[in-house]
């Protein structure tokens, strides 16, 4: 198992930036498309409602999570934003580790549900998300934006 340590960053750090737009740019070459962040805003990412955790390897930032607040705020509600990991480090349990220490912090912090969604493009993400307890669903929570095609998923934390 990889020494890794995982830790709260704030989303305009140079660590967090750098995992965040890996992401978004692995999207944009699956889905052939430009970054579509005007569904998802920095300041979501960020405290006391939003958070981005980075796991780093022998310092260095090997993947990443986010957690945004949807639908209305007296559900307490979270998504979860932007898991990724390092292509060399992928199946080697980085993205496990992460999405435990998402669901930790999101409890500590209040939610009670959390929501993600992943597409056709990301087989990897189609497949690990069901063996790790999260639940297909057919609709994100009112108010709360999801793409089309996407496929959805819920865990209650």
């Amino acid at each position: 198992m990889l020494d890794l340590v995982i830790v709260e960053e704030s989303i305009t750090s140079s660590g967090a930036l750098s995992v965040f737009h890996a992401a978004v740019d692995e999207l944009n070459r699956r889905y052939g498309g430009t970054s579509d962040t005007h569904h998802l805003l920095i300041d979501e990412l960020k405290p006391p409602r939003g958070v981005f955790l980075v796991a780093r390897y022998q310092g260095h930032p090997v993947g990443g999570v986010g957690i945004r607040p949807i639908s209305d705020p007296g559900l307490r509600f979270g998504e979860v934003k932007r898991l990724w990991i390092r292509p060399d480090l992928r199946r080697a349990g980085v993205a496990s580790r992460l999405m435990q220490a998402a669901e930790d912090w999101a409890r500590g912090a209040g939610y009670r549900r959390l929501y993600l969604e992943t597409g056709p493009a990301q087989p990897e993400a189609l497949a690990f998300y069901p063996r790790t307890g999260w639940t297909v669903v057919d609709e994100f929570p009112e108010g709360a934006f999801s793409h089309d095609a996407a496929s959805r998923f819920l865990k209650d934390v």
